[in-house]
C-alpha cells in the first residue's frame, strides 16, 4: 500500500494545494473543504467512496483547469486553506490545552488502539471502538493536545458485508486500490523505509515492521506493517486484516502492536510523557515499557512502578467476549523467550494476566489493569459495572471503591452533524460556534431556531438519506449483483412522509436487534396505519465468527420481504461511516434496545441527538445520562431486570407502548402548516442539551483533567531516569 501508486492529475500549481489538503484527514470533519473535492466532480467523489486521495488521481484535467479559473472555486479554495494553514501553524498557546493545561504542551500521549475509524478513506476500524478512537483523536487535534496515535496498517481492512439471496451475510475481503488510503511511509536518515523489528515466537526469526503515517489535522497516526519484503511469508500477512484469523493470529497482531508500537516510537524518537491504552488488546505495550526499564537494572517490581504511574487504561465492555483472554500454551510459544527478560518466572509472568472469571487463561484487560495507574469505564453505570467485574484484583478493597472511575464517551460534531445542518447553525450559533462545542452556552441559541427552518433541513436529510440507499441498491441492481428479493429488502418502497426509525450497530446478540419483531402482528398494525406510517431501517455487521449475529440480520431480511409491513422494513447493507452519517442525520427517532446492563455506552444515539433526532432506548450505557439531563430530548425505557431472555417480552411491550401513545401520535401532530410544532421543540432540546455534554471535545476535556494530567505527572517523576532507548535491539 505505497503511496506512489495513486499519482494524482496534473493540477495547476493554483489549487495544488488540493494534494496535501488530501492527505491530512482534517479535511473529512470540514464541510467545505470536503466541498472542494465534491465539486470537481460529485458523482466521481461518491462513486469512489468520497476519497479525495482517489479522486485527484482520476478527476480530469479539464475540470482541474475549469476549477483553477473559476473565481468563486478559488475564494473557497483559499478560505479552507488559509483555515488548514492556520491550524498547522498555530502557537501552542493559542489551543484549548495550551490555555488550560500548559503543563501538556510538548509532552506527547501514545494512545494505543486496534483500530481508528477517522474516515472510510482510512479502512482501519470494524465499529464504535474504531470510531470512538477516531473521534478521540480528531477532538485531540481541535484541543491542541499532543497526540500520538499507534496502530496497525490492515491491508485488507475489515470486512465488506454482501447478503445472499436468503439474507445471510458473506464476509467479503475489500479490494483495496494500491496508494487509496492517506499514509506516507516512514524513512530513516539514510532515505530508506525505517524498520523495527520484533520476533513472534521464535527469538532466532526476526520480522521488520514498517511504519506508516497518517495525519488526522494536528495529530500524527503511525501503523505498522508486517508485509515487508524480506519477512518469512507466512509473517506478511500477519497484520492484514482486521480482527480476522484465530486466537494465535489475534496474540501475533496484539503483539506487534504493543511491542512493535513502543519501539517505533522510539525509532522515530517520540518519546511520550505518559500512555493511554484503548480496551486489552493494546497491553503489551506495558510490558515492553518495563523491559526497557528492567534492561537498564531495575527490577520489575520498580519499573511496573514507573509504568503504573504514567499509564491510562480504558475498557470498553462488560460482555466477555469483549475481552482477550489467550490460553497458556499460546503465551508459553510466544512469550517463553520474553518474560525472562522481565526478571519473572513463568508463574510470575502468567499472573499478571490471571482473573479469577478467565480460569488459568491470560486476560489482557487483567493485565491493563494491573499496569495501569489510571483506569476508566466509559459511561457512569458501566464504570459500576467495571467495578464489580474487576474488584478481585484489589482484594483488600471494598468492591464499590476498586480505582477504576468512569469517563462517558463522546462523539466529534463536526464530523457526525450533517452539512445541511452545521449551515443552518452557522446562522444561529455564535460565530467559530465549533470551536467551542463542548461549552453549553454555544448551544443556546438553537431554541431560536424557525421550526420551518429545522424542519427543512430534517425533511432534506431523510431525502438525502433515502437516495443513498435507493443509488446504492440501484447500483448493485444494475451490476447484476443481486435478484428481486434482495432489491425488495433493501427498502425501494421507503419514503420521505413516514416516521422513521433507525437501528444500526455492531449485530451482537445482546444488542436484541429483532426485538422489536416479538409481535409481528401489533408492529405491522403500527408499521401501516394509512394515516400514521412509520418505516425503520436497519444496518450492521455481524462479526464473522458471529454466527448468532448473522441469523439476526437474516430475521430481519426476511422481515422486510413480509408482505404484512408492506415495504417498510429496510435493511442496508455495508455498514460503514459513510451510511452511518446518513443515519444519523436522516431518521427521525433512533432506537436502541440492548440487554440491560451490557450497553457499556453505546455512541449512535449521541449522534443521532445531535441531528435533532430524538432517542427511543432501553435505559442503559450513556442514555441513562442522556435522558436524565433532558427527558424531553427522547424516551427513556425500563428494563427488564431479567438477563436470561425471559424479560425480552416485556421489553418488546415497552417499545410498542411507547410507540402507540407517544412516539407516533407527537410525530403526527401538525398544525395548520402541517408542522409538527411539540416535536420540532424537542428536536431542538435534544442538539441543544446532548450535544455539548456528549461531544468527543466534552470526553477528551475529561481524560486531560482527570486521567492525562495525573499520568503525566507520573511520568515526569522519572523524566531524570529515562527509559532507554534501545527498545528496538534485540529484546526477547
Amino acid at each position: 500500500m505505497t503511496t506512489d501508486t495513486v499519482q494524482p492529475t496534473a493540477i495547476p500549481e493554483r489549487i495544488s494545494g488540493l494534494v496535501p489538503l488530501s492527505r491530512n484527514l482534517w479535511w473529512s470533519w470540514k464541510p467545505r473543504a470536503e466541498a472542494l473535492y465534491r465539486h470537481l466532480d460529485p458523482i466521481l467523489f461518491e462513486a469512489l467512496e468520497e476519497n479525495p486521495v482517489l479522486l485527484l488521481g482520476r478527476v480530469a484535467s479539464e475540470r482541474l483547469r475549469e476549477a483553477a479559473a473559476d473565481p468563486a472555486y478559488l475564494a473557497h479554495y483559499d478560505e479552507v486553506m488559509a483555515e488548514f494553514e492556520a491550524l498547522l501553524d498555530a502557537p501552542p498557546a493559542t489551543t484549548w490545552v495550551g490555555a488550560h493545561q500548559p503543563e501538556l504542551v510538548n509532552r506527547p500521549v501514545a494512545y494505543f488502539s486496534a483500530e481508528f475509524g477517522v474516515h472510510p478513506a482510512l479502512p482501519i476500524y470494524s465499529g464504535g471502538l474504531g470510531v470512538l478512537a477516531g473521534d478521540h483523536t480528531k477532538a485531540a487535534s481541535d484541543l491542541g493536545l499532543p497526540l500520538v496515535g499507534v496502530s496497525l496498517l490492515y491491508r485488507h481492512g475489515y470486512l465488506r458485508q454482501r447478503l445472499t439471496h436468503d439474507g445471510w451475510q458473506l464476509d467479503v475481503t475489500p479490494l483495496l486500490e494500491p496508494g487509496a488510503e492517506p499514509t506516507a511511509l516512514m524513512l530513516g536518515p539514510d532515505g530508506e523505509p525505517l524498520t523495527v523489528d520484533i520476533a513472534l515466537d521464535n527469538p532466532d526469526e526476526r520480522v521488520k515492521l514498517h511504519i506508516w503515517r497518517v495525519q488526522v489535522g494536528r495529530v500524527a497516526l503511525y501503523l505498522l506493517d508486517a508485509d515487508v519484503e524480506g519477512n518469512p511469508e507466512w509473517t506478511r500477512a500477519v497484520s492484514s486484516r482486521l480482527y480476522g484469523g484465530d486466537q494465535e493470529h489475534r496474540i501475533r497482531q496484539e503483539k506487534i502492536l504493543g511491542i512493535g508500537g513502543v519501539r517505533a516510537l522510539r525509532a522515530m524518537g517520540i518519546d511520550p510523557v505518559y500512555w493511554h491504552g484503548n480496551e486489552g488488546h493494546a497491553g503489551f505495550h506495558l510490558l515492553e515499557r518495563a523491559r526497557e526499564y528492567v534492561a537498564e537494572g531495575l527490577t520489575f517490581a520498580e519499573a511496573s512502578e514507573r509504568v503504573i504511574a504514567s499509564s491510562v487504561f480504558t475498557t470498553h465492555t462488560p460482555v466477555p467476549a469483549g475481552h482477550d483472554v489467550f490460553p497458556p500454551y499460546l503465551m508459553d510459544r510466544y512469550f517463553s523467550f520474553y518474560w525472562p527478560r522481565l526478571g519473572l518466572s513463568r508463574e510470575e509472568f502468567l499472573a499478571l494476566g490471571h482473573h479469577d472469571a478467565s480460569g488459568d487463561g491470560f486476560n489482557m484487560t487483567a493485565l491493563s489493569m494491573r499496569l495501569s495507574g489510571y483506569r476508566n469505564g466509559v459511561s457512569i453505570r458501566h464504570g459500576e459495572i467495571t467495578r464489580s467485574m474487576w474488584h478481585d484484583l484489589w482484594p483488600d478493597i471494598e468492591p464499590a471503591l476498586a480505582p477504576i472511575t468512569s469517563i462517558t464517551n463522546g462523539v466529534h460534531l463536526p464530523t457526525w452533524i450533517s452539512p445541511p445542518l452545521q449551515e443552518l447553525l452557522d446562522h444561529y450559533l455564535a460565530p467559530g460556534w465549533w470551536k467551542r462545542v463542548e461549552d453549553p452556552a454555544t448551544w443556546e441559541p438553537v431554541l431560536s431556531i424557525p421550526d420551518e427552518e429545522l424542519w427543512q433541513i430534517r425533511e432534506e436529510n431523510k431525502a438525502l438519506l433515502l437516495d443513498f440507499l435507493h443509488e446504492y441498491t440501484r447500483e448493485r441492481w444494475t451490476s447484476g449483483e443481486i435478484d428481486p428479493k434482495q432489491v425488495t429488502a433493501a427498502g425501494p418502497f421507503l419514503q420521505t412522509q413516514p416516521l422513521t426509525i433507525g437501528f444500526a450497530r455492531r449485530f451482537a446478540t445482546y444488542k436484541r436487534a429483532t426485538l422489536i419483531f416479538n409481535d409481528p402482528d401489533r408492529l405491522a398494525r403500527i408499521l401501516t396505519d394509512p394515516s400514521r406510517p412509520v418505516q425503520l431501517i436497519f444496518a450492521g455487521k455481524a462479526h464473522p465468527a458471529d454466527d448468532g449475529g448473522k441469523r439476526l440480520i437474516q430475521e430481519i431480511f426476511w422481515r422486510a420481504l413480509d408482505p404484512r409491513f408492506q415495504g417498510r422494513i429496510a435493511f442496508a447493507e455495508d455498514y460503514d461511516m459513510l451510511l452511518a452519517s446518513r443515519l444519523y442525520a436522516g431518521v427521525d427517532v433512533w432506537l436502541n434496545n440492548p440487554r440491560a446492563p451490557l450497553e457499556a455506552s453505546g455512541t449512535s444515539g449521541m449522534k443521532a441527538a445531535a441531528n435533532g433526532a430524538l432517542n427511543l432506548s432501553i435505559l442503559d450505557g450513556w442514555w441513562i445520562e442522556g435522558w436524565q439531563a433532558n427527558p424531553e430530548s427522547g424516551w427513556g425505557l425500563e428494563p427488564s431486570a431479567l438477563m436470561d431472555g425471559s424479560g425480552d417480552d416485556a421489553d418488546a411491550d415497552t417499545i410498542y407502548t411507547a410507540l402507540e401513545q407517544q412516539v407516533v401520535p407527537l410525530y403526527y401532530e401538525r398544525d395548520d402548516d402541517n408542522l409538527p410544532r411539540e416535536w420540532l421543540r424537542r428536536s431542538k432540546e435534544a442538539i441543544r442539551s446532548l450535544a455539548p455534554l456528549f461531544s468527543s471535545q466534552r470526553m477528551v476535556i475529561d481524560y486531560i483533567n482527570r486521567l492525562y494530567v495525573p499520568a503525566c505527572k507520573g511520568g515526569l517523576r522519572f523524566e531524570e531516569e529515562p527509559a532507554a532507548v534501545g527498545s528496538a535491539e534485540r529484546g526477547e
